[in-house]
């Protein structure tokens, strides 16, 4: 569904992308991955159309995407849900979900009863502030919103961050849930080994903006992953 080929980025004077080819499939997590700093963030974000990038292509269902500002991404169908969650922190659950409506035609905007199903802890704090919120639930509510707009692609960068041990395992599932129904196309970025490694179909692993490894998940295994990322 998504192709990215020979991506490059700047920052400036600094070359943060060099040449990055990515594929991820609708039914399918391809999993980013390397140490901080080799460019995942940057990728997802030059995708999500929240930074220029400097060259190369990235087409969706076989039509291209020049240059795409955030907003022409959200529109073909990519969301991105970004480290650090960004979620309103004065405006309520269901206001922050209600700003995913953005993208949608007017009959289309009200939340699905999937939402609430997925997530229900949203359901039970619908008038509670963003803010208010834990770290976790912020985090529900952070992908929540992003599937709102019904999206084919979804980026998702470092859902476990800052996340305790029984929402990771809650995101984990309504991951492994949205892959499994075949309609999206999920691209992972995370440091968090473990629970990539069980999600994941696809590898991708970055290292100084460049691409070292691109792998079916059946194809390499733990070790060559782990080695890979270290470098």
């Amino acid at each position: 569904m998504l192709e990215v080929r020979d991506l490059t980025l700047h920052y400036g004077a600094s070359q943060i992308l060099h040449g990055v080819s990515l594929t991820a499939r609708r039914g399918a997590v391809t999993a980013v991955m390397g140490t901080n700093g080799v460019g995942k963030t940057s990728l997802l974000r030059a995708i999500a159309g929240r930074h220029p990038y400097s060259g190369g292509t990235i087409t969706l269902d076989g039509a291209p995407l020049d240059h795409l500002t955030a907003a022409a991404a959200a529109r073909a169908g990519i969301a991105y849900v970004p480290q650090g969650r960004e979620i309103f922190p004065l405006l309520t659950v269901t206001e922050n979900l209600q700003t995913g409506f953005a993208c949608l035609p007017r009959a289309d905007r009200h939340i699905p009863a999937r939402i609430y199903e997925l997530f229900p802890v949203l359901r039970e704090m619908k008038d509670r502030r963003g803010g208010d919120l834990s770290g976790g639930q912020q985090q529900q509510l952070a992908i929540a919103r992003a599937l709102i707009a019904r999206p084919r692609v979804l980026l998702l960068d470092e859902p476990t961050e800052g996340i305790q041990p029984n929402i990771i395992q809650q995101i984990g599932r309504v991951i492994a849930l949205l892959r499994d129904e075949g309609e999206i196309a999920i691209v992972l970025v995370e440091q968090y080994f473990d629970f990539a490694y069980g999600l994941a179909d696809e590898f991708c692993v970055l290292n100084r903006g460049e691409v070292v490894l691109s792998r079916p998940a059946a194809d390499v295994t733990r070790a060559e992953i782990l080695e890979r990322v270290s470098i």
